[in-house]
């Protein structure tokens, strides 16, 4: 199987709305995936058809790089696969983000480690209410 490189419209806040806005959202405005619940990107597959993802995050693998874990939306914005899809992320340099296939059975391995280790410790909506 060949890389295969998508290309990716992100989807987010208006930086206009920073001002108001209670999200940790460090990069607004600049081209990277905002720091914001569910923004969505777009790829472009190799059939040229469009897919639209939720974010779910970005997130460091030690040894391989940074990934980033998508849930495919159907047309009326919803998911009801429950898939989740993992890729590896980087941005180019204008700061636009890259997405390409993982490759390797190893780093597929690691990533999908990693990301079940994020789902495993993030707070329950108990602890979130509690605060």
């Amino acid at each position: 199987m060949s890389e295969e490189t998508f290309t990716a419209n992100i989807g987010g806040c208006d930086p206009s709305d920073c001002a108001s806005c209670s999200s940790d959202c460090q990069s607004a405005g600049k081209g990277s995936i905002p720091r914001v619940p569910n923004p969505t990107i777009k790829l472009t597959l190799e059939d040229n058809t469009v897919l639209e993802c939720a974010v779910l995050t970005t997130f460091p693998v030690e040894d391989f790089g940074e990934f980033i874990a998508l849930v495919p939306l159907d047309k009326d914005g919803k998911s009801t696969s429950g898939e989740t899809y993992l890729f590896r992320y980087a941005e180019d340099g204008d700061g636009n983000p890259v997405v390409t296939n993982i490759e390797r059975e190893d780093e597929y391995m690691a990533a999908a480690e990693s990301f079940h280790e994020f789902i495993a410790n993030l707070p329950s909506e108990e602890d979130t209410e509690e605060e």
